[in-house]
């Protein structure tokens, strides 16, 4: 079966987000003032073939605790769905 998984990788909330307070310092300029506290992470999808959705859910976690996510500082999650 494939399966395709959107994943979304964010800066842990308790942690400076200095591209996020950048884009938020911005609004104001722009004419929003009314955004603030904007947080800016990493959208990721891929596909991967396996058994069933538990084993390509375990990949899909997997994957993102050893390489497209540095659990220090960032936290992930996702969705995963039949392709």
């Amino acid at each position: 079966m494939k399966f395709r998984a959107e994943i979304d990788i964010m800066p842990h909330a308790n942690l400076l987000d200095p591209q996020g307070k950048a884009v938020s310092s911005s609004m104001g300029n722009l004419g929003l003032s009314e955004i603030t506290n904007v947080r800016i992470g990493k959208h990721i999808q891929l596909h991967v073939e396996a058994e069933n959705k538990d084993v390509a859910n375990a990949k899909v976690e997997e994957a993102c605790k050893k390489l497209l996510c540095n659990q220090i500082v960032e936290s992930f999650s996702f969705t995963l769905v039949e392709a």
